[in-house]
Formats: C-alpha cells, sequence, structure tokens
C-alpha cells in the first residue's frame, strides 16, 4: 500500500514538473523601467518588441513568449547571441552592412561583427548634434545600435530594477540591496529570487509561481509607498494579454461584411441587426481599451502615434454612429469601419515605428487639461476628415457605376457636408487651443512651427472646398473629390511632419517607418480619384451630346 502511494506521488511530481511554465506570477512583479513603474510583464513585452519587431520569438524547437525570453536571457539558459533575433527592418541598411539581404533579424555577433554599423551611428549622432538631417539609413543604424545596447543590458541584468528603494526614487538591482537595506530585510528577495530561478531551469511550475508570488509582497513590504499597487499591477496585466484593439478590429470586419450585405440587400434585416451587434460590440472593446490605457497611464490617450491612431479610428466610429443615428442611414457606417480597420490593422503592420508603450509625459505635454482640450480636439478633426474621406470613397464609387444616379443623389452629398463641416470645425478650434497652449508653453501663440504651419495648410484646404461649394466653383462630384484628396494635408500633418519632416517642436511625436504604406495609400487614392473623374468626365460629355442632339432634333 505505502509502494503504491510512493508510486502515485511519484508520477504527480513528474507531471507536475512536465507542466508548461506559467508566468502570471511573475509577470505581475513590478519594475521600474523609461521612467515608469510597471508590471515585468510590460517590460519583457516591449523589450523584446523593441529588439526584434515582435512580442515572441521562433526558435528551432521552441516558441518563447516575451516573459520566457528576457528570464532566460537574464540566467543564460540558452545562448541568445547566436539567435537571429535583432531586427534590422531596413533592407538599404542591410545591403550597406554586407548582411545576408533575404532576412530582417540578425544575431548579436553578426551585428556586432558589421563594423560599419558603429561607424554609421556615430555619424548620425554627430549630424544631430549639429542639428543637420540625418539620412534614414543613418537613423535606422542608430536604431540596430541602440537595440544592441539593450541587448547587453539585459543579458548582463542591469535593467532588472525591481526593487523600491528606502528613499528617494531611483528603484534598485537585486544586486544593489545592500546599499540600502539591512540583511535581514534583503535576504528574503534574493532568496525567493534564486528559488524561482531554480524552478524556471528545472520546469517546477508549481515553485516558479510560488516564489514568484512571494517575491512580489516581499519587495511590497520593503517600501509600500512606492509599490504599485496589487490592482494597478493586476490591471495592466489584463491589458497586456486581453488585447482589445484586436478584439475591435476583428469584431469591425464582421460588421463591415454584415452591413455591406444588408445595404446590397434591404430584405436581409437580420444581416443588419447582426452588423450593428458586432460594431456596437467592436465599440466597446475599443473604447475599453483605450479607458484601460488611460487609467494606468493617468492621462488622455494622445501623447504618441500608436494612441493617436487609435483614438483616431475609435473618433471616426463613433461618429459613423452619431450620424448614422442621426440621419437613419448604414452608408455612415459603411465609411467608417473600413477607415478604423486600416488604422488598426497599420498599428499590428508596423510595432516599431508605432510602438504600444505607455510612456512618461514629456515636461511640454505635463498639462492634462490642454491636453485633453488642444490635443483631443485636434485628433478628432482628423476623425471627421477620415468619416468624410471614407463617404467620399463611397460617393466617387457611386460616380463610377452610375454619374447620372450619383449626381442626382443631393442627400448623399448633403450627408458628405456635414461631416466636412463638422472636421472644419474641430480643427479651427483646436488649432486656436494649440496657438494658446503654445504661448503658454512656448511664449509666443504661433511661430510657423511646421506642425502648426501643416494644421493651418490643413484647415484652408477644407475651408476652400466648403467655401468653393456655397460659391457654386463644383458640384456634387467637386466635393466627393475635394473630401478624399484634402485628407492628405491631415496626412501630411498627422503623420508627415512626425516621419518625413522630423523637424520642430512637436519633437515628442517623431518617428521612422511606414512610408510605404502611407506611399501607397495615397497613390491608390490618386488612381481612384482619377478614375473616378475619367468617368465622370464621359458621362458629362455623353449628357452633353445627348443635350444637343436633342436641341437639333426639335429644331
Amino acid at each position: 500500500m505505502i509502494f503504491r502511494i510512493l508510486i502515485v506521488l511519484l508520477l504527480s511530481t513528474i507531471a507536475l514538473k512536465a507542466e508548461p511554465l506559467d508566468f502570471n506570477q511573475w509577470g505581475l512583479v513590478a519594475i521600474q523601467d523609461g521612467g515608469r513603474r510597471k508590471p515585468i510583464d510590460t517590460f519583457a513585452k516591449e523589450t523584446v518588441l523593441r529588439l526584434s519587431g515582435r512580442t515572441t520569438y521562433q526558435s528551432d524547437n521552441k516558441t518563447w513568449t516575451s516573459n520566457d525570453l528576457i528570464l532566460s536571457m537574464l540566467l543564460e539558459t540558452h545562448d541568445w547571441k547566436k539567435e537571429p533575433l535583432i531586427l534590422v527592418g531596413y533592407k538599404p541598411l542591410v545591403e550597406q552592412l554586407g548582411l545576408d539581404g533575404t532576412r530582417k533579424r540578425f544575431s548579436f555577433e553578426e551585428l556586432t561583427k558589421a563594423q560599419t554599423l558603429l561607424t554609421l551611428a556615430q555619424q548620425a549622432r554627430d549630424l544631430e548634434k549639429s542639428g543637420k538631417d540625418v539620412p534614414r539609413s543613418l537613423k535606422e543604424a542608430e536604431s540596430v545600435v541602440s537595440r544592441l545596447e539593450l541587448f547587453n543590458k539585459v543579458a548582463e541584468g542591469s535593467v532588472l530594477a525591481i526593487a523600491p528603494p528606502a528613499t528617494g526614487s531611483h528603484w534598485l538591482m537585486p544586486t544593489e540591496l545592500s546599499d540600502s537595506y539591512s540583511e535581514a530585510s534583503f535576504k528574503p528577495v534574493t532568496d525567493h529570487l534564486s528559488a524561482l530561478a531554480e524552478a524556471y531551469v528545472h520546469g517546477d511550475n508549481f515553485n516558479f509561481n510560488l516564489h514568484s508570488s512571494q517575491l512580489r509582497q516581499t519587495l511590497r513590504q520593503l517600501n509600500p509607498q512606492l509599490y504599485p499597487s496589487e490592482r494597478m499591477l493586476k490591471l495592466e496585466y489584463f491589458y497586456n494579454h486581453v488585447s482589445p484593439f484586436d478584439w475591435a478590429a476583428t469584431l469591425y470586419g464582421i460588421a463591415l461584411v454584415c452591413l455591406w450585405i444588408a445595404n446590397a440587400t434591404p430584405t436581409a434585416r437580420a444581416s443588419l441587426f447582426a452588423g450593428l451587434f458586432c460594431a456596437i460590440a467592436g465599440v466597446l472593446f475599443h473604447g475599453g481599451g483605450i479607458a484601460l490605457r488611460c487609467v494606468i497611464a493617468g492621462r488622455p490617450p494622445v501623447t504618441n502615434m500608436f494612441e493617436s491612431v487609435v483614438w483616431v479610428s475609435f473618433g471616426v466610429v463613433m461618429f459613423g454612429f452619431a450620424f448614422f443615428l442621426r440621419y437613419r442611414t448604414v452608408t455612415y457606417l459603411l465609411a467608417a469601419l473600413p477607415v478604423s480597420l486600416v488604422c488598426l490593422f497599420l498599428l499590428r503592420q508596423l510595432p516599431v515605428a508605432m510602438p504600444e508603450n505607455i510612456d512618461p509625459l514629456v515636461p511640454v505635454l505635463r498639462s492634462n487639461f490642454w491636453l485633453t482640450t488642444h490635443v483631443l480636439t485636434i485628433t478628432l478633426s482628423y476623425a471627421a476628415f477620415a468619416l468624410a474621406m471614407g463617404f467620399g470613397h463611397i460617393v466617387l464609387y457611386r460616380f463610377i457605376k452610375n454619374p447620372t444616379a450619383a449626381a442626382s443623389n443631393a442627400t448623399l452629398h448633403f450627408w458628405l457636408y456635414r461631416i466636412l463641416q463638422l472636421g472644419v470645425l474641430l480643427l479651427a478650434a483646436g488649432t486656436i487651443l494649440g496657438g494658446v497652449w503654445a504661448n503658454y508653453s512656448w511664449g509666443r501663440f504661433w511661430g510657423w512651427d511646421p506642425k502648426e504651419t501643416w494644421a493651418l495648410i490643413a484647415l484652408l484646404c477644407y475651408i476652400f472646398v466648403l467655401h468653393g461649394r456655397l460659391a457654386g466653383w463644383w458640384d456634387q462630384f467637386g466635393l466627393a473629390v475635394s473630401s478624399v484628396i484634402c485628407f492628405c494635408a491631415v496626412m501630411m500633418t498627422w503623420y508627415g511632419v512626425n516621419f518625413v519632416l522630423g523637424k520642430g517642436l512637436h519633437s515628442y511625436g517623431f518617428g521612422i517607418g511606414g512610408e510605404k504604406y502611407v506611399a501607397s495609400f495615397v497613390v491608390l487614392d490618386l488612381a481612384y480619384v482619377a478614375l473616378a473623374c475619367i468617368r465622370y468626365r464621359k458621362s458629362h460629355a455623353s449628357e452633353l451630346l445627348l443635350q444637343a442632339e436633342g436641341r437639333e432634333v426639335s429644331a
């Protein structure tokens, strides 16, 4: 009997150790990184994304999650210097370094052997110090060198600031605990670290989670006032793993298909209700994700490119629903959903250019009042113009399909006109508020900064469109064409100043990448407008010819 019990216990122990590691408790340990206290789960995700452009890594025989990969680097359980982990996403730079042009990721050893890389990065830094323009290849080289430096820091363990200090605000690494605490205070921390490291190496899930949880509680006891609350740590961990914007994109895609079917087949009431249900569910996920970021960051969600794209895409759908409820036409949702889908798709395609990080505010943005009034108003104007652009595509499609019927549909053009009016109102208000904030922060209302200048250009473009429509300079077709073309000015204000020009006082929004996607969008859009113009011109010429023939017959 005793022998059987021992066998059962042995088998259950083996099964327990064979269980895949769960990084839930480890991921909830707090760390100070980038000027913010956050779960180590967030740190691992951001670090691996910065290194490789992905949040997971696929080796020959295993898929590494971000937590798993970072712990493996810290404990040296794998030779990561030989793994093609580090992203070099700019192909001309790959060729310049003499690397394999068919790949985007290279090992630490491969890149450290490329001596040209350090030279190019130093040239970029010298140009930045002198205030000169930095070519794209040099910027990319500097980014790759920063990834190599980050890789070194993680491998050396010099980023693991998980212990709150007794005094001050700079968190400590485990090796620095003896400088601030007595041995009786810090020994439990080192004991739990050693125990969880051993459990990780042996794949012991139970002890790994047990000591991770106990480590977190021990660290909190060192300085309870400075250590983040359990609620905030769990909230951010939940946000990291629920992927609300991915869910929103999926639901928007389903809603778009259902509403398109409902619009094509008016009797398909079930498709209409299914589309509206999925669109509302998508809005709840979308808005919920934004709300979570606001609670985590303690500020409005519009301080970097990722947040502004998320916010603008949310504003597009909300405006679509507002106009849908006002005018009872599903066309607004058919215009809004594709725009939001494209925005959310770009976030997933360009995680390095638009990282999801929740970073501390730069000094100039540390005013929640102006951040809320100016930035939210400006970005909501982008949302209104994006909706007008999507609506304009639908109008132009109808002109391509049947120019005569489209020209006679006055209601459709009235709906488009209303969106443009809303966008102009918001952009004008946001530009004026920006000037007031600039006077408050920089001591001048207007300084012809590139961002200010392009905001004014975009505003004047749309004002000219509305004025031209009232003055009779162009008809409904011209309004539709303008709603699409003028959005290029918004793109320049929103993306171009930050990612192409890279100049001005709004440097907190600067970045690199995404040029191919934006350029492709602009080229395809202009081609679409050109096709609509050719079709409209032919139809107009045919109408004039028929009218002339009718006059000849009557004569």
